[in-house]
């Protein structure tokens, strides 16, 4: 196998392997087992999943993004952050673009390293699930947000078992074969809260989830304890800005906002797999 290109980028901790595949070289059936061995940590690259670039006839480029676990899903919003600077530093697109997922399009702004992008319309949002809980649970809540999100107030967010709970959750019948993420937060005020979340697909508590800060902030809106713009402090102790609108019970316009970093690039070698 010849080398492959890549770069590793960080979306506030969320670690991605990225790789410009528009000439279809690699083969959709090879996609998840490069992904599951470039993935391990210490043995491989290791990170959180791979975006792979793909060719589009609509917008800028498409996407395919695949868990470390070689599972695809539609969204991940720290992901997208990534994959709209490395466009952007490629001349593959320019500072606003359009690029094409399983959610559906996505918009983004790139501003140096901070990147902005516009999330699918959240859904089926429900407060107070009636899921068995512990005693340490304020409440427990679900929204869509390009994935699945259940969502966990807490007190002592710091000493919380996310790992332990966070599997028990992602695994709950109540959530269907497909499973769930699952954020624990506590609300700091009307426009602040910490997060801490155990990720479907890397199976672990992350450094940052874009789509679980916006399912947190807008749960704790829903619960009428924030309003827009929130920002949420993630586990990597960086900062992400969540921006919506809200009539009702309906979400719009919900935009996800945080800096991006490049760690460095590279050429993946058939040893590493």
């Amino acid at each position: 196998m010849e080398a492959i290109d890549f770069w590793k980028m960080s979306g506030s901790g969320n670690d991605f392997i990225l790789i410009d595949n528009r000439s279809g070289r690699i083969a959709e059936e090879d996609m998840s087992r490069l992904v599951l061995r470039a993935c391990r940590r210490r043995e491989s690259v290791g990170a959180d999943g791979v975006i792979f670039l793909t060719p589009s006839d609509r917008y800028d480029f498409g996407w395919r993004f695949l868990n470390a676990d070689g599972g695809e899903v539609e969204m991940c919003g720290n992901g997208a952050r990534c994959v709209s600077r490395f466009a952007y530093l490629n001349g593959i697109a320019g500072p606003e673009m359009t690029f094409e997922t399983l959610a559906g399009p996505i918009k983004a702004r790139v501003r140096g390293r901070s990147v902005k992008v516009r999330l699918p319309d959240p859904r089926d949002l429900e407060l107070d699930l009636p899921l068995e809980g512990r005693p340490r649970w304020q409440s427990i809540d679900r929204i869509h947000t390009g994935v699945p999100h259940a969502v966990i107030q807490v007190e002592d967010l710091a000493a919380h078992p996310v790992v332990e709970e966070g599997r028990f959750i992602r695994y709950h019948e109540a959530f269907g074969p497909e499973g769930t993420n699952a954020d624990f937060m506590r609300v700091d005020g009307q426009n602040s809260l910490h997060i801490r979340t155990y990720e479907r697909g890397v199976e672990d508590e992350t450094l940052a989830c874009g789509t679980g800060a916006v399912a947190a902030a807008l749960v704790a809106s829903a619960r009428n304890r924030a309003v827009s713009p929130v920002r949420v402090t993630t586990k990597s102790g960086e900062n992400l800005m969540i921006h919506f609108t809200k009539t009702g019970e309906i979400f719009k316009e919900v935009w996800l906002e945080g800096n991006t970093a490049v760690i460095y690039t590279g050429r993946l070698h058939e040893e590493a797999l």
